[in-house]
């Protein structure tokens, strides 16, 4: 491998390679940043796009694609209050211009309690329904007496509040991370100049994530959703920056060492170049592994990520070095890497802590396993679940709108479950679905497809369409169905929906985990060429997951005011620290397997952790800070998302990879490295041991050394 990152370093790090590679990227611009702009244009908002692949609600919504009702989508407008009955005749004649050809406005419908009336309001979904929704929420109640509310509710209102998330969620996260990660540069460097190196070339690998990710989903059926599209951004800010955090670090290390920047570079790039290419390669692998999911976002989420690290792997390992090397040492100033010169003081605060876990190595990893244990302790009490009422920050109008219905009618009248069933069975499907308990009732009627061989039933049930009860209403509305013979009945719906997801998380997280650990301690192996040390380290971030769990746990309960954890966060959570957190881990390692090599364990290990301290640091709050962005956002899941995420990397960055890991190889000395040559063959510096207490001599050296 060094031979070949030998080879790759040769044209960045050349006199002639880097302007070879800065064209080669100039053209890739301007081919494809007329395609970067139309990603949006390819993302998948179907219903299906959130739902689990080949679950009984998605094939509703396939089905649905057959019957005239799946182009209208209702608006429900809900009226309490003294002046309800006036306000809702008055708004009658008013609504009706929206309603779809052919359909009638149904209501104003009085609640059984005389305190609430309702009128459905059908509108063309093959419009826009959004805009429609807009203009309908301008008219209703505009004239209303005091003391009158009004709020516009149902499926499409729904969908118009959150869009109106998603619309303002790409130009949000960019802003919102090229300003962190913009701040957290000038704060690391101290440099007028430098930070807008590592900012142009993340601009280059964006730009060539939105492309790549466009193309593959045009031509290759890659899925992207909304979701996913927002968060590839924040993953190639915050893995790019990284990425160059490390490669500058070691870039200005060798400048002190070579007086030709060209050399320095290209020695950075082959030297650094393994830790960074594992660390790309294990969290593009490991996100790779959610095409294993059964949730369909999942899956988008992991595919398109995994593209998004690949292209930032790709311009931080060139781009990057042409740049700096065409720029010259002056980049760094005013504290500019002369030749000749210490890289760094004789002691630092990363010396002083190498010092202080290496005189109790086990008291320390001890110490730090209470901690994240204790954390740990408070996910065993996670409530999993969000009703739809509670998946945003602040409650829409649709939200209100249905906390309305649920006071004065029955809980499911806005949004009924769906059956799809042979018209030839319709009728025994309904006296079936009829007796089924916490049904209220089966609407009359029902469509039918053009030829006539399917019809839709409508059922509302007397609970909140999401709520527990009503799923159970769901599961035993399907058993009764299921059993009528040739009827081919499926049930679908919000209620549907929401059970068909909740049970494919608690799937996915059982068949992907296992891949993703085997995946990563696969990578670790191969990079330390050793099995005690890739799989303490895997432990180390299972460990520190936990612990984030919990304490993100804490937060969204006492501090966020969160109901509960949404199904997604514990795998998608589980999957991106596991990958980001090995990368600490990877990068240190790969530093400390290097210099132990060099000077034996225990002054390998301090070395290692002395010269890669603030480097790592500086990327882990770059990278918890850019997650940190999704907190502010108003849906739920992406908050709690980058919570649980910047929480886990600041554990992996402070805690795990500060002295955990550490600690460990310590107290482990020779051993942490079976069966592999470091374990036979490191060199006899230590004195014996570091666990012992016998590496005192190696300590004070490497704390008054003066390398990189």
């Amino acid at each position: 491998m060094r031979a070949l990152l030998q080879r790759i370093a040769r044209a960045p790090g050349g006199r002639r390679g880097k302007w070879a590679v800065l064209a080669a990227w100039l053209i890739v611009a301007v081919a494809l940043g007329p395609l970067a702009g139309k990603l949006g244009d390819v993302e998948d908002t179907s219903p299906n796009a959130f739902l689990p692949h080949g679950a009984e609600s998605a094939r509703v919504n396939t089905e649905l694609e057959r019957f005239r009702t799946d182009t209208v989508m209702p608006v429900v407008v809900v009226y309490t209050g003294a002046g309800a009955r006036e306000a809702a005749d008055a708004d009658r004649l008013a609504l009706d211009r929206f309603t779809a050809e052919g359909q009638r406005i149904a209501g104003p419908v009085p609640s059984d309690d005389g305190a609430a009336l309702m009128t459905v309001v059908p509108l063309d979904a093959e419009e826009e329904v959004t805009d429609t929704v807009d203009a309908l929420r301008d008219i209703a109640g505009a004239d209303a007496p005091p003391g009158t509310d009004v709020e516009v509710g149902g499926p499409a209102a729904s969908l118009t509040d959150s869009v109106a998330v998603f619309d303002s969620l790409d130009a949000t996260l960019m802003i919102a991370t090229g300003l962190v990660v913009t701040a957290l540069l000038l704060i690391t460097y101290r440099s007028p100049v430098l930070w807008l190196f590592p900012l142009l070339s993340v601009g280059f690998a964006a730009l060539l994530t939105q492309a790549s990710t466009y193309l593959l989903a045009r031509h290759a059926s890659l899925p992207v959703d909304p979701q996913s599209a927002g968060v590839l951004m924040v993953l190639v800010f915050g893995v790019g920056t990284d990425y160059a955090l490390l490669l500058i670090a070691r870039y200005r290390e060798e400048l002190h060492r070579h007086e030709d920047r060209h050399r320095a570079m290209r020695i950075a790039l082959t030297r650094s170049g393994p830790a960074v290419l594992a660390s790309a390669g294990t969290i593009a692998v490991g996100l790779a592994c959610l095409a294993l999911a059964d949730i369909n976002s999942s899956r988008s989420l992991g595919l398109v990520g995994a593209v998004g690290v690949v292209c930032a792997f790709l311009a931080m390992v060139t781009v990057l070095p042409a740049l700096l090397v065409l720029a010259g040492r002056w980049v760094f100033w005013p504290f500019v890497p002369r030749f000749g010169t210490p890289a760094r003081k004789e002691r630092t605060v990363w010396s002083r802590i190498g010092a202080l876990v290496a005189r109790r190595p086990r008291w320390s990893w001890l110490m730090s396993v209470a901690v994240t244990g204790a954390l740990a302790l408070s996910a065993a009490g996670i409530s999993l679940g969000l009703t739809q009422s509670e998946m945003f920050q602040d409650k829409p109008e649709s939200v209100v709108a249905q906390e309305r219905l649920s006071e004065h009618f029955p809980s499911g009248a806005s949004d009924p479950a769906q059956i799809v069933t042979r018209t030839a069975g319709a009728g025994e499907v309904r006296t079936a679905a009829d007796g089924v308990d916490g049904v209220a009732r089966v609407e009359p009627g029902g469509d039918r497809t053009p030829d006539g061989s399917l019809t839709l039933l409508s059922v509302v049930l007397e609970d909140a369409p999401d709520s527990d009860a009503a799923k159970d209403t769901v599961d035993a509305l399907r058993t009764a169905v299921h059993a009528v013979a040739g009827a081919d009945a499926l049930v679908g719906g919000t209620t549907a929906e929401s059970l068909d997801t909740a049970r494919a998380a608690d799937r996915d997280l059982t068949t992907v985990v296992p891949v993703v650990l085997l995946v990563v301690l696969a990578v670790l192996i191969g990079l330390l060429r050793a099995l005690v040390a890739p799989v303490l380290l895997l432990a180390t971030v299972v460990v520190s997951y936990l612990a984030a769990l919990g304490a993100s746990n804490l937060l969204f309960e006492h501090v966020l005011g969160h109901a509960g954890v949404d199904w997604s966060i514990p795998l998608m959570g589980f999957v991106f620290l596991v990958a980001l957190g090995i990368d600490y881990n990877i990068f240190l390692m790969h530093r400390v397997r290097e210099e132990t090599a060099r000077l034996g364990v225990a002054r390998g290990v301090l070395e290692g952790l002395t010269s890669t301290g603030g480097v790592i640091t500086s990327a882990g709050v770059v990278l918890a800070a850019t997650f940190a962005v999704f907190a502010g956002l108003p849906l739920v899941t992406m908050a709690q998302m980058g919570v649980l995420v910047g929480i886990g990397v600041l554990l992996d960055t402070f805690l795990v990879r500060t002295v955990m890991v550490p600690a460990l190889a310590l107290d482990l000395g020779r051993r942490f490295w079976w069966p592999g040559r470091l374990f036979r063959d490191a060199p006899q510096l230590d004195d014996g041991d570091a666990g012992s207490g016998r590496a005192a001599g190696a300590r004070e050296q490497v704390a008054g050394r003066t390398s990189v």
